[in-house]
């Protein structure tokens, strides 16, 4: 009973990275390759760029777009907890209490560094 349970995770994981690499594969043999200087040409929302296209970002930019994503995953965690609220038991509803403390913590020590600054 418990080596068909094995037997089925190690199928899984040996068929699991066939599919994606598959998908590339057949990709690369199907896709059209007509390059032409039209099709390479650097573009930006169909607008073609002005100037020098290879630009150094902040990364004040990058770590703006991080905290905004970690608020965002941890707000979809919170959801259940919010719809489930008038059914919970006290110790789940401390535990949801306790996560928001943990996530008003961490926006407080993202904003105190100027993480959430856009300059």
């Amino acid at each position: 009973m418990v080596a068909d349970q094995w037997i089925f995770i190690g199928v899984f994981l040996l068929l699991a990275p066939v599919f994606p690499l598959a998908a590339l594969i057949i990709s690369k043999i199907i896709a059209p390759r007509k390059p032409n200087p039209i099709k390479t040409q650097t573009y930006e929302c169909g607008i073609e760029t002005v100037g020098d296209t290879w630009i150094q970002f902040r990364v004040q930019y990058y770590i703006f777009a991080l905290v905004f994503l970690i608020f965002d995953v941890e707000l979809i965690f919170l959801f259940p907890w919010a719809v489930a609220f008038n059914q919970l038991r006290l110790f789940a509803v401390l535990e949801g209490v306790l996560f928001i403390l943990i996530l008003v913590v961490g926006l407080i020590y993202a904003w105190r560094k100027g993480a959430l600054e856009w300059v």
